[in-house]
């Protein structure tokens, strides 16, 4: 039996100190499975009522929400398609290019996942368009809330792997982390998702489902109306660099003004250092932000933290970062993580601000995230704003980084799923 959910969730704006943040307020049943755009099926489970109050532990929301239509094989996923890629498709089909603008703007635009809902393209087209394509976004195996109103969704794609995304709002913006690959290339020994051997990358698609699923589960479908999701940080689980390609056809997607339509000062990329690319970035895609995962001031540091340090030093990353600047009038964002006793010392500060010096940039401080298994501790406070003082009195801009969804470990670094990579499996001899 299926009943009609007008939507999976609503935001409510709950004060707290000096801004607002937007808490989830479930109104479907606890557990169920969304196919198509909101069949539900019903379960015999009590429906939820309002939030508790900010003092609760975190809620993790275990229903499996599959944002996708019935999936066949023989067909294709229209979001695995460029829009000339679309164009052709709809040719094929003796529609128009114009058509295919529709159909794009129904996807990304309008967040419909169900192609009957095409409501300018005529019922014929329609019906054409079912026999060789679907709409999938993705299934959200688990929805976790943090008490400071941050939203974790474990994300799976056809074949059973996982990343996960986390949806961090603000009073006058919201942010959302993608992951670019399941697990992660490089094995940096502070961050969580290192423990995590790379399974594959993501495709372009993949990587857009992130954000279609977002704003589908968090209501956020509007395009008249003030967006909910705002900025997109590369930020999540993989390097974006080693993925390049398809990270790249997904910017051009999120970017795209009949799409998505996000300005491209609105996305930031983070990577571990992956200096060939970065020049590419740059003339591909200009005036996306670029920040630079450094966390050390010197190289024997940074090649117990950053492994792939061994492969480009600090001095050719710094180098890169110069080129970069040239041709890019934003700043770099430097992030550097705080450990105790291993990068946080005055001399670190003064050596990290004679490195960044040469091109415009700003340091971002991020108190290290417990998670579990590691060796590493977060610098104390004190360490945190002394080691901001020095970089400040050299003339260097710092924020020190507000720790959001620690409790479910959804903050900087603490990201991880539980996907492998299967093994090949060999056909017996004949």
């Amino acid at each position: 039996m299926f009943r009609q959910v007008n939507k999976l969730a609503t935001l409510n704006r709950l004060p707290t100190c000096s801004q607002n943040l937007y808490f989830y307020r479930n109104y479907s049943t606890g557990c169920g499975k969304v196919s198509g755009i909101f069949n539900f099926e019903e379960k015999s489970v009590s429906p939820s009522s309002t939030l508790p109050d900010l003092n609760i532990n975190n809620i993790n929301i275990n229903n499996s929400n599959s944002l996708n239509n019935t999936i066949n094989d023989n067909k294709k996923n229209i979001l695995s398609l460029s829009k000339d890629d679309l164009i052709k498709e709809c040719q094929e089909l003796h529609m128009t290019p114009f058509n295919a603008n529709q159909i794009w703007n129904w996807v990304y635009n309008k967040n419909k996942m169900s192609i009957d809902s095409f409501s300018n393209i005529s019922l014929e087209k329609r019906n054409a368009l079912k026999e060789k394509f679907y709409i999938d976004f993705g299934t959200i195996s688990k929805d976790s809330l943090s008490v400071d109103g941050t939203r974790k969704f474990l994300l799976e794609f056809k074949g059973g792997d996982k990343v996960e995304c986390v949806f961090i709002p603000e009073a006058n913006r919201g942010t959302l982390c993608v992951s670019s690959q399941v697990g992660c290339t490089f094995s940096c020994s502070f961050c969580h998702t290192g423990t995590q051997k790379l399974v594959r990358n993501l495709t372009s698609d993949e990587i857009v489902a992130q954000v279609l699923a977002t704003r589908m589960i968090l209501g956020d479908t509007q395009p008249n109306k003030k967006r909910l999701l705002t900025h997109i940080v590369f930020m999540g689980q993989g390097e974006p660099l080693y993925n390049y390609r398809n990270v790249s056809k997904a910017i051009q997607k999120l970017t795209d003004g009949n799409g998505i339509s996000l300005g491209k000062s609105k996305i930031t990329l983070s990577t571990s250092g992956v200096v060939p690319l970065i020049d590419k970035l740059s003339k591909d895609h200009p005036g996306v932000g670029l920040a630079i995962s450094l966390h050390a001031s010197n190289d024997k540091t940074r090649d117990e933290l950053v492994p792939c340090n061994k492969q480009w030093n600090i001095e050719e990353l710094m180098n890169s970062c110069i080129q970069y600047s040239k041709t890019n009038r934003d700043r770099i964002t430097i992030e550097y993580v705080m450990l105790k006793d291993v990068n946080d010392s005055i001399e670190d500060a003064y050596k990290l601000a004679q490195l960044i010096k040469p091109f415009p940039s700003f340091v971002n401080l991020i108190p290290f995230n417990q998670w579990p298994g590691t060796k590493y501790v977060c610098s104390s406070n004190n360490a945190i704003h002394r080691f901001s003082d020095v970089l400040q009195k050299q003339g260097i801009k710092v924020t020190i980084r507000q720790p959001r969804g620690r409790d479910i470990l959804a903050a900087c670094g603490t990201l991880k799923s539980d996907s492998v990579k299967k093994p090949k499996t060999v056909p017996p001899p004949l």
